[in-house]
């Protein structure tokens, strides 16, 4: 394992870690108040409920699911899949720091997180 193989995985274990702690964020401070929201206010449709809370968490899986993967990718796998992994991975990642950023106005740690596990991720694949 050289260093750009620790880089692709150290990229995954901060995308994992952010992943996780937004999860418990979202949970706390969205989910819930939005329920709290919904059970005050009118009626809202039932599929509504059950959808809201899933789409919420839907980037947490996806970084946690993608930080995962680079962490097997720099494991395991050949350039050509190091590649594609990084790739659409630090697709997500660089998503996920440029919104965090542009939502928070750069007073989060998540982007900056972020956006090192992306730079982690081009210094892994510039091998």
């Amino acid at each position: 394992m050289d260093r750009h193989d620790l880089a692709l995985a150290l990229a995954g274990i901060i995308g994992s870690c952010v992943a996780l702690v937004h999860g418990l964020l979202v949970q706390r401070l969205m989910v819930r108040t939005i329920e709290k929201a919904f059970s005050a206010g009118g009626p809202v449709p039932r599929p509504i409920r059950r959808l809201v809370p899933p789409l919420l968490h839907f980037s947490t899986i996806v970084w946690l699911l993608g930080g995962l993967v680079l962490v097997v990718a720099a494991l395991r796998f050949g350039p050509d899949a190091r590649l594609a992994t990084g790739l659409l991975v630090g697709a997500t990642f660089l998503f996920g720091a440029v919104v965090n950023a542009w939502a928070t106005r750069g007073r989060h740690p998540g982007w900056m997180l972020m956006a090192l596990a992306v730079a982690l991720i081009g210094y892994a694949l510039a091998a």
